[in-house]
């Protein structure tokens, strides 16, 4: 398994001198959580932006990242804006991986827990499935990328109502 790190608010530190929360060029919030489980991963800094933030090269890169790793299992910390575009684009070119797209509503910084059980149980999902896919994990979900939505109203991910 491959954890790759592509910023968001998962990441995103308070910066004393300017007064705002940035997405630091590190993978700090990763490695603090990771630390307290005992068990090494491979983690990979890729992009780091805010999602919102993010384009079509970005996600080309995550795609170039995956296909040449060979890794057939990856969570991404990604952020929560455009998680599902990011999805849709890896789901358009990959049927032969498991994918598990991860973020936070809050920053690590400001609360651990959040961002330390969405990692956790992305990790935990992504080595416990057999289906080959791209996955978001949020607010206790773990679906399939179109069956997961963001709402922005109440600031929480929910499943898609059909």
């Amino acid at each position: 398994m491959l954890i790759l790190n592509s910023g968001g608010t998962f990441n995103k530190r308070y910066n004393y001198l300017n007064g705002e929360l940035e997405v630091p060029y590190d993978n700090a919030a990763l490695k603090r959580i990771l630390e307290s489980t005992g068990t090494l991963y491979e983690v990979a800094g890729v992009i780091y932006k805010d999602s919102l933030d993010m384009d079509i090269n970005d996600r080309k890169i995550l795609a170039r990242v995956i296909m040449e790793s060979n890794e057939d299992t990856f969570v991404i910390v990604h952020g929560t804006d455009t998680m599902h575009l990011s999805a849709e684009f890896l789901a358009e070119i990959f049927d032969d991986r498991k994918i598990v797209l991860v973020g936070a509503m809050k920053p690590f910084e400001v609360d651990n827990i959040e961002a330390s059980l969405n990692l956790g149980m992305a990790i935990g999902f992504a080595k416990g499935v057999s289906q080959n896919g791209v996955y978001i994990c949020m607010n206790g979900y773990v679906e399939q990328w179109n069956k997961i939505v963001k709402n922005t109203k109440f600031g929480k991910f929910e499943l898609v109502q059909e």
